[in-house]
């Protein structure tokens, strides 16, 4: 198979995995081995398809579609954003993750970095994707880490419909005072941002991982940040 033909069919393959829970195949599957059954096989096909990507990325070659010098100072601006979400995320309570429902019914369910936005994982990941395809600027970087965007896009929006239709009134509270798209909930005037319950710790351990990385990127990855 072409190279750039199979880390197409790889990155399909990752999707898949990840949208079943968005189909009533989800449902089937967990009724069928349970919960846990499900998170289980989920997450095996999840890792799986990303090897899969990841194995055919490495062996698919460089045909480039563009080459923007200027575009290679973009990380810079941009990965220390991607990191500060994906760092706020991985330390705050959020109501749309699995098993967070709960949280909805808190007399203030959006607080931190929810307030900016309620998926703050998924728009790290799209800044760091977008990022890449924009400096990478060839065929295979545009599959890869488009399927990326893609994925964390598409999800956000997916998450929401699924919330809606389970959660009824408490996620249309919470729906109220919160916006997938980063500010658009404080810019409507239906929120406000509040730096305390972000704090300085968070934001230091972004700047840390990007100076890691940073530094590290030509070990892990075979080719300098920038």
């Amino acid at each position: 198979m072409d190279p750039i033909a199979h880390l197409t069919v790889a990155t399909l393959a990752f999707l898949a995995a990840h949208f079943v829970s968005s189909t009533p195949l989800r449902a089937g599957l967990a009724g069928a081995i349970g919960e846990r059954g499900y998170i289980a096989v989920y997450s095996l096909a999840a890792f799986a398809a990303l090897g899969w990507m990841i194995w055919a990325y490495g062996r698919a070659p460089f045909q480039p579609l563009w080459q923007v010098p200027g575009l290679r100072l973009a990380p810079a601006v941009v990965m220390p954003f991607a990191l500060a979400l994906i760092a706020c995320a991985s330390s705050t309570r959020n109501p749309t993750a699995i098993g967070q429902a709960g949280a909805l019914k808190s007399n203030e369910p959006a607080r931190g970095i929810i307030r900016v936005t309620r998926h703050p994982l998924m728009w790290g990941v799209i800044l760091w994707g977008a990022v890449h395809v924009l400096v990478r600027g060839d065929l295979a970087s545009a599959v890869f880490f488009g399927g990326f965007v893609a994925l964390a896009g598409l999800g956000t929006v997916l998450i929401d419909a699924r919330k809606a239709r389970t959660l009824g009134a408490d996620w249309r509270r919470f729906a109220a005072v919160t916006s997938n798209v980063p500010f658009g909930a404080i810019a409507g005037g239906r929120n406000r941002f509040v730096f305390s319950e972000i704090g300085w710790k968070r934001l230091g351990a972004a700047l840390a991982v990007y100076a890691v990385l940073l530094l590290a990127h030509p070990y892990l990855f075979g080719a300098r940040a920038y």
